[in-house]
């Protein structure tokens, strides 16, 4: 049976989940959180970086801030995307101002900048607000 590993956005639990539970609502073992929620969930920079190291479902991370114009006119469109990519991918969001150290360590020139993690690396990057569906087309 095939596994992927997932970290609880919650409790930054590492999970196991066989691959054809994915869709079927898998909660975490720890604390028995939604491990694939369906909306956009705010993350902190423990808790990122722990799921961009080790997950195996593609994270994708919109990196905003709240000062942001474009941020704000994307964020209800990153979370129409999330509840449609719910058993593709998850989608989680990163403060830039509470977390500056984002910019720097994943060399972020403009924000919103998106970028998606398979298997602890980064697979792509956008900058630049973008639709729902453009932002499903681009997760894949």
């Amino acid at each position: 049976m095939s596994v992927k590993k997932l970290t609880c956005l919650d409790c930054g639990q590492i999970n196991r989940v066989p691959v054809d539970r994915l869709d079927a609502g898998p909660k975490c073992g720890t604390c028995g959180a939604d491990l694939m929620p369906g909306k956009a969930v705010e993350l902190d920079w423990t808790t990122l970086q722990k799921a961009a190291r080790n997950d195996e479902v593609p994270l994708v991370v919109d990196f905003w801030a709240p000062w942001c114009g474009p941020c704000k006119m994307m964020g209800p469109e990153f979370s129409k995307a999330a509840g449609t990519l719910r058993t593709r991918a998850r989608l989680v969001k990163l403060n830039t101002e509470d977390f500056p150290k984002s910019g720097q360590t994943y060399g972020i020139r403009g924000i919103p900048t998106m970028i998606r993690f398979v298997g602890g690396r980064e697979a792509a990057r956008q900058s630049g607000a973008m639709r729902a569906d453009q932002i499903i087309g681009w997760v894949g």
